[in-house]
């Protein structure tokens, strides 16, 4: 008896749902960090560039999950593809895990925390900027080039801002750095993904 091979499009429903329990964990991990200092707002001194990247990373996994739409359009799948994909959204949820982490007791406040965490924080967001080069070629050339020149821009430039933040801790420099990223990505969300297609 011979067994029908899966189409493309059966196939991608399967990996987005392995990718979206991933992506899941990431979003429960922030939403439950913001619940606990609403819980308990006196427990540790909040620091409004930890709450900033907070929301950038929420918004990224969200926006995460949107793009991968257009893995929909790839013909043929790999394990290695697969393992790609699975590993761009483990790297996501690393972001949030650095951001909340599972205690807090070595630290005296969320500035404290940040900082300390700063090396690894920022280069995981590094990596996911370099990560979505790579997803952004499986989806073909056509989609590439549908970024234009900006997007050969923007990536080095954020990869590079991403170093200086490892380096510095510098306070201005890292409120000028999440209200640029946040304004940027609000702004690339809605002039390049407000639709699906």
């Amino acid at each position: 008896m011979n067994q029908q091979l899966p189409y493309a499009h059966d196939i991608f429903p399967h990996i987005r749902i392995v990718m979206g329990m991933v992506i899941g964990l990431g979003v429960t991990r922030l939403l439950s960090g913001l619940a606990r200092i609403v819980q308990h707002p006196g427990q540790y001194r909040l620091y409004p560039v930890h709450l900033a990247w907070v929301v950038s990373v929420l918004l990224m996994l969200v926006h995460f999950w949107w793009w991968e739409f257009g893995l929909f359009q790839i013909e043929t799948w790999t394990f290695g593809k697969y393992l790609f994909i699975i590993f761009y959204a483990v790297t996501l949820f690393m972001l949030c895990a650095l951001l909340f982490p599972d205690s807090m007791l070595d630290y005296t406040s969320y500035e404290d925390f940040f900082y300390s965490r700063r090396t690894w924080f920022f280069g995981l967001l590094a990596a996911t900027y370099l990560l979505d080069v790579i997803d952004t070629l499986l989806k073909g050339p056509e989609h590439f080039a549908r970024f234009g020149v900006e997007y050969l821009f923007r990536t080095p430039v954020f990869v590079a801002l991403c170093v200086i933040a490892m380096l510095v801790r510098d306070r201005r420099f890292h409120i000028a750095f999440v209200a640029a990223a946040l304004i940027y990505q609000i702004s690339f969300i809605l002039r390049l993904f407000d639709t699906i297609v």
